[in-house]
Formats: structure tokens, C-alpha cells, sequence
């Protein structure tokens, strides 16, 4: 009798646990699965409150908490969180509903070196641990494409190091702005998708006596992109980026106006029948 006692109290364990499992919801999206060195690695943390209670994160007297863990794949070994701001903005769900959340990776974690990485969200609500699937990333150096060196004006132990570097993100090609200082100590900035590239037009970087840094390559077969930078000693920004027409194609097209603006048709020039074979 007592066997039976034990059995049944297990299988009634077990349902309870798969019921208090099942209240929480939490999952990891990366935006991308690879992401260039020095990129802020960006997600969508979902959560889902099926629970009867209340989800409060972040408040004074929030007892909940949201986790990423962050995990060396080749090891398994746990990266540290490098940063004690919070993983994402504080937030309150109510019973039957959800949220999603964005979170910056890099913001929070050291994922400069290359490699492959396993992130795992966590859920601490009502004194259980909701666990979602665990996603992989990999950190890649890029294909380099260029580089260039700026200097600065009473600032002789300081050198900042620009590359562009290629990868292929959702099936296109993209280019990206990677900077690091030389100095008193090294610092990696934060590195810049600038979009799509064509590879049949190198890209070009332009260094300014003023700060402004200009990156100019190519997005499709008719226009670049241009983007500018602000690079200063304690700073590095992107202050504008514009589509600029390719100069030979916007001269195609201004003959071709030419000829499809009225008053202005060219038109064959007329010949006499006896002139048609000349």
C-alpha cells in the first residue's frame, strides 16, 4: 500500500511541476546568427505570463528577475556579465498576457573574441526558474575590405584604427565599420552595419582634419551610400547616411529625360527614300 502511496504522490509531483512549468514562458531571438566583432549583438527577449500572477520586473520592490546567461560554446564554460545596468528596461505583465523586450548582448557581456556562443534566457518568478531554449551566435572577424589610420591633433599616443570589413547577412552581402584605439590603452568602439554592398565598386574611407569620417561604397548597381562619422578623442558617432546616386548612371538617366521630355525628343533625323540605304 505504501508503494502505491509513493507512486501516486510522484505522479502527482511530476503534474504539479509540469503545471508550474508551463506558466512561464521565456525565449531568445537573435536578430541575426552571426554578428561581426564588436557589433551590439541585438534580440527580442519574449515572455509569456500564463501564471495567475503578475510578472514585475525591475521595480523597488520587484522580487522577479530576467537573466541572460551567456555560454562559451566549444566548453560550455559561463561568461560573466561585465556591466550592472539591467539586461533590458524594467517591465510589468499581467496574467494572460506578454511582452517583448529588446535586448543588446554586447552591452552587457565581453563578446569581442570569435567564436560561437550559447545564450539561454531565464525567468525568476514566484520562486521558480523558467528557462527558455538556448540559442546559438557566432562572433566573426569579417572579411577586411580596407582600412585607414587617424591621427589627432594633441593627441600624439592616440591612433584610431578604421577597417571595413564584408560579411553576408540574411543572404546579402553587408559591410561594416569596425574601430579600435592605439594609445594608453587599447578600445574597441562599437562596430556599425552600414548595409548592403555590392563588391563590384571597392569602398572608400575618408578622413577629415575636422573629425568627419566618410564611408562611401556601394548599395545596388545605380547609387552608394554615404556615411558620415564624427570621430573625436573620447568619441565615435554616426551622424548621417544618405543614398547618393552613382555619377555615370545619373548621367544615363539625365539623356534619358532628355529624350522623354516633351519639346525635347530627339528624333531620327528624316531621310529622302532615295537616301534610306546611305
Amino acid at each position: 500500500m505504501k508503494h502505491i502511496i509513493s507512486f501516486f504522490s510522484s505522479i502527482l509531483s511530476l503534474a504539479l511541476f509540469a503545471a508550474t512549468s508551463s506558466e512561464i514562458k521565456v525565449s531568445f531571438t537573435p536578430d541575426s546568427i552571426d554578428y561581426v566583432s564588436g557589433e551590439r549583438i541585438r534580440g527580442i527577449v519574449d515572455v509569456l505570463n500564463a501564471s495567475p500572477r503578475k510578472v514585475s520586473v525591475g521595480y523597488a520592490n520587484s522580487k522577479d528577475k530576467l537573466i541572460i546567461e551567456v555560454f562559451r560554446a566549444d566548453d560550455r564554460s559561463q561568461i560573466e556579465k561585465s556591466s550592472s545596468t539591467p539586461v533590458t528596461a524594467r517591465f510589468v505583465i499581467e496574467p494572460n498576457q506578454g511582452q517583448k523586450l529588446e535586448v543588446f548582448l554586447a552591452d552587457h557581456f565581453p563578446l569581442l573574441e570569435e567564436r560561437r556562443y550559447l545564450v539561454r534566457p531565464v525567468l525568476v518568478h514566484g520562486g521558480h526558474r523558467y528557462e527558455g531554449m538556448t540559442r546559438t551566435i557566432n562572433v566573426v572577424t569579417g572579411m577586411k575590405q580596407v582600412a585607414a589610420l587617424q591621427l589627432f591633433e594633441g593627441h600624439d599616443q592616440l591612433r584610431r584604427h578604421f577597417e571595413l570589413v564584408r560579411w553576408s547577412r540574411n543572404g546579402t552581402d553587408h559591410i561594416f565599420l569596425a574601430a579600435r584605439d592605439e594609445g594608453s590603452r587599447w578600445r574597441n568602439w562599437v562596430t556599425t552595419d552600414l548595409g548592403s554592398f555590392l563588391r563590384v565598386t571597392p569602398p572608400v574611407i575618408s578622413i577629415m582634419p575636422s573629425g568627419v569620417v566618410t564611408v562611401l561604397h556601394r548599395f545596388d548597381p545605380e547609387t552608394f551610400v554615404r556615411s558620415e562619422f564624427w570621430s573625436v578623442p573620447k568619441g565615435l558617432e554616426l551622424i548621417s547616411r544618405e543614398k547618393v546616386q552613382d555619377p555615370e548612371t545619373a548621367g544615363q538617366n539625365r539623356v534619358r529625360e532628355l529624350y522623354n521630355t516633351p519639346g525635347n525628343e530627339i528624333k531620327p533625323p528624316k531621310r529622302r527614300w532615295w537616301e534610306i540605304w546611305k
